[in-house]
C-alpha cells in the first residue's frame, strides 16, 4: 500500500509506507553512516507492519523485501529508531547520524537463511544511491551487530559483505592466503592487547570483561566461517588486515 504523505527521497524506491516512529536528528546532523539490519521476525509482512505501527517505537528509513521490493518508511531528513543503544568509532547517537535499512530475514531466532539475489541486488542499488547523495565513507557502512555487539547479531554471517564492498559499500579486505588456508587450525599465542587495540581502532566498542562480544561481531562480519568469540591467531591476523584497510580508508 502506497501513500502520498511524503515523496520518496530515493530514485530507486517505488513505494512509500510512512512510519509514525521518528523524530528530529539531534543537532541537525546530516547522515554520514548506513546501518544494515535484518528484520528478525518470522514473517516479513509482520515485520513491515511492526516498523510502521504507532507504539512499536521502532522504524528504519528503508525496508527491503526478499523479492527486492524497496519501501521507504521514514524521510531521510528524520531520525528513524533503528539502532537503539549503540556505539561506533566514538559515536553514541547512531540514529542521529545514520540511515537505517531493514532487510527482511527471519534471523537467527526464526530460521536464519541466505539472502536472495534479488534482495542483495536491491540493497546494493539503494546503498549506492545513498552514497551518491551523502558524504558516507565506505568505512561507515556497518551492520547492527557491529554497533551493538552485546545485543544484536544482524545482518549476520550469511550476509554478502564482500559483494557490497566490491561496489564501494563498506570495507572488505581479502583475507591473506595463509588465513584462508588455515581455518580451524589458527589457535596460537596472540598478543591480546594489540589485537584488542585493532578492534577498537576499527570502530568497535571494546569493554573490559566483555571483549568476546565485540570479537564475535567482528568475526560474523570479517571471518564468517567461525564466530566463536575466541581471540585466536586467525582472528588476530584478520583484525590486523581489517585495521590496516580502515587506516588506509581514513587517510583518503
Amino acid at each position: 500500500m502506497s501513500s502520498g504523505v511524503f515523496a520518496s527521497d530515493s530514485c530507486v524506491v517505488a513505494e512509500v509506507m510512512p512510519s509514525p516512529n521518528h523524530g528530529e536528528r539531534v543537532g541537525g546532523r546530516r547522515p554520514d553512516m548506513i546501518v544494515l539490519h535484518y528484520t528478525g521476525m518470522r514473517d516479513a509482512a509482520a515485520a513491515l507492519a511492526h516498523l510502521t505501527t504507532l507504539g512499536s517505537e521502532v522504524s528504519a528509513h528503508y525496508y527491503v523485501n526478499e523479492d527486492g521490493r524497496i519501501v521507504q518508511l521514514v524521510q531521510e531528513s528524520r531520525r528513524a529508531w533503528h539502532a537503539g543503544r549503540a556505539y561506533w568509532a566514538g559515536e553514541i547517537d547512531i540514529n542521529s547520524c545514520s540511515i537505517g535499512i531493514e532487510i527482511a530475514n527471519p534471523g537467527h531466532e526464526w530460521g536464519y537463511r541466505p539472502f536472495p539475489e534479488e534482495q542483495i541486488a536491491a540493497v546494493e542499488r539503494l546503498s549506492c544511491d545513498l552514497l551518491s547523495r551523502y558524504p558516507i565513507p565506505p568505512r561507515r557502512v556497518v551492520g547492527h551487530s557491529d554497533i551493538a555487539p552485546d545485543r544484536k547479531a544482524d545482518p549476520g554471517e550469511l550476509f554478502d559483505w564482500p559483494r557490497l564492498a566490491r561496489a564501494g559499500i563498506g570495507i572488505w579486505p581479502e583475507p591473506a592466503a595463509d588465513l584462508t588456508g588455515g581455518r580451524g587450525r589458527g589457535i596460537g599465542v596472540v598478543e591480546r592487547a594489540g589485537a584488542l587495540a585493532d578492534l577498537a581502532a576499527i570502530g568497535y566498542w571494546v569493554t573490559t570483561g566483555a571483549e568476546h562480544v565485540a570479537v564475535t561481531a567482528f568475526q560474523r562480519r570479517f571471518r564468517p566461517e567461525r564466530w566463536d568469540g575466541r581471540l585466536d591467531a586467525e582472528t588476530a591476523q584478520r583484525l590486523a588486515e581489517v585495521r590496516a584497510a580502515y587506516d588506509r580508508a581514513r587517510q583518503g
